[in-house]
């Protein structure tokens, strides 16, 4: 078998992977995703106990249990440049022995769960509620560096690009669905539904302005008003559409729970933008363990 040149597969000089400083022992099968590095400990405050701790740059992982289910918490920090370099090293992890530098012969599938606050699009998404992506809509353009065709929704992009007059001139817009298995288990009462938009950046790739104009000022206007099989695209953020792309690519299951901080369309804000991430926790962690 075909040995992984060591430019291809970095490791640090303990063998680890070497953005996130993990060997296979450290991480559990569920793992929790959260972008801010403090946000990590937040999460293993509610833990039973705690086996492992680590963090090299902005990548910190806490791993313990939870009501008898073992859980790893990662932080990726923002976009998906770094959900790139953290699911290729997870999925190394388990799937590539690291010693022969061999892919393995029976593969590891990962349940992976971010938990993320996001801006809603939607007027009748308020402040303070939850939001599960039943699809990720990557406007990034990062998912084309792979083979990815067979896992897209070509029929719903193309609509999408009709209806928002895309830039041909801007990578085209991919949609991945989650893992059914995951979306099931995190869904309850109250908890909207829809299609998670994520985007390359936060300012202009947002439709955000402040001294430089945007190609398309229209944009989020277009986008709040897509429909799709009755699907909205519900919100906005910089990391979903990349964890389900690469999470199916690589045969993990995913699913992204975003607590709405921030209603675009009405310009509301919470007012206590901790607490419905704090109650997403507790919901997400029993979801995970029931």
């Amino acid at each position: 078998m075909k040995k992984i040149a060591e430019s291809e597969l970095i490791l640090n000089p303990d063998g680890s992977v070497y953005h996130l400083n993990l060997k296979p022992e450290n991480i559990a099968q569920d793992i929790i995703f959260v972008g801010d590095q403090n946000r990590v400990p937040k999460i293993s405050n509610y833990f039973d106990s705690i086996e492992f701790e680590t963090q090299k740059r902005e990548f910190r992982t806490i791993t313990g249990v939870y009501k008898g289910k073992r859980i790893s918490v990662i932080s990726t920090g923002i976009g998906p440049d770094n959900i790139d370099i953290v699911m290729n090293e997870l999925d190394a992890l388990v799937n590539i022995d690291l010693e022969s530098r061999t892919i393995k012969k029976n593969h590891t599938s990962l349940n992976i769960v971010r938990i993320g606050t996001s801006g809603s699009l939607q007027n009748d998404i308020p402040v303070d509620s939850f939001v599960l992506a039943k699809y990720g809509l990557g406007l990034d353009g990062m998912l084309h560096s792979y083979k990815c065709e067979h896992i897209l929704e070509p029929d719903f992009e193309d609509a999408l690009i009709k209806h928002t007059n895309w830039s041909p001139r801007k990578a085209r817009p991919y949609i991945v669905k989650n893992s059914k298995t995951l979306g099931m288990k995190l869904s309850g009462n109250g908890v909207f539904e829809g299609v998670t938009a994520t985007a390359g950046g936060f300012y202009g790739p947002q439709g955000r302005v402040l001294r430089l104009p945007i190609q398309d000022p229209e944009l989020n206007n277009k986008i709040d008003s897509f429909e799709y099989n009755g699907l909205r695209i519900t919100n906005l953020e910089m990391e979903t559409s990349a964890i389900y792309g690469l999470s199916k690519l690589l045969g993990h299951e995913a699913c992204s729970m975003n607590a709405i901080i921030a209603n675009r369309a009405n310009g509301t804000f919470s007012e206590d933008p901790y607490k419905p991430v704090e109650e997403l926790i507790i919901y997400t962690l029993n979801k995970l363990c029931s």
